[in-house]
């Protein structure tokens, strides 16, 4: 499945490599599919979110984790490295589900995969700490992503999330714990270096 494409050291998580298509629009082109390869690439909110979890490894270690919209499963891939209890690492592209098995594989860490769409907001009640990188760039997905999230926190879950200073980023409810400077492929964005920034949810006031 992922044929064509070069296996790299993630550039600001280089204890990681992954598939990674050198150009990603025209993979997207030749795939004839609706939706764009999200997982082909390492993106920079996924980037910052990784190096975090590989930095502070008690946010995850012993604890079972979700990674939510994992695409190439790059925050997933660097829980398990962290010492996980368990991994699950979620999309709702099957290509990036294929992509995630296989990336895990090349790193040596055992990830279990499933599907599941951000409108499933009781999917993370049995989990003790739910990672999401990447989800509000639009505004419909940033608000599908704040009612998961907020429901995973509902039912226990430590909620951390990362984001390279999109439109509908809902600051109101994220408290920043880091930040970084990222480096990213000017064919996916506009500048060679992006700000992520690295939040945790909000406890609601009572």
């Amino acid at each position: 499945m992922l044929a064509g494409l070069q296996r790299i050291a993630v550039p600001f998580v280089p204890e990681i490599t992954l598939a990674t298509a050198e150009q990603p629009w025209e993979l997207w082109d030749a795939s004839g599919r609706d939706a764009p390869p999200f997982w082909a690439f390492p993106w920079a909110g996924g980037q910052g979110l990784a190096r975090y979890v590989l930095d502070k490894p008690e946010l995850v270690a012993g604890r079972r984790v979700l990674d939510v919209a994992s695409g190439s499963g790059l925050v997933a891939i660097a829980a398990a490295k962290s010492r996980a209890l368990t991994v699950t690492a979620t999309d709702i592209d099957p290509d990036a589900l294929d992509a995630i098995r296989e990336n895990a594989a090349a790193n040596g860490v055992a990830i279990d995969v499933a599907e599941l769409d951000l409108a499933t907001t009781d999917a993370a009640k049995d989990t003790q700490v739910v990672l999401a990188a990447d989800v509000f760039y639009q505004r419909e997905l940033a608000a599908l992503a704040l009612s998961f999230l907020e429901a995973a926190a509902r039912h226990g879950a430590e909620v951390v999330c990362a984001d390279p200073g999109r439109a509908f980023v809902p600051a109101g409810r994220l408290e920043p714990i880091a930040r970084y400077y990222v480096p990213d492929a000017t064919t996916i964005e506009n500048v060679p270096v992006k700000t992520v920034t690295v939040y945790r949810l909000r406890e609601r006031a009572s």
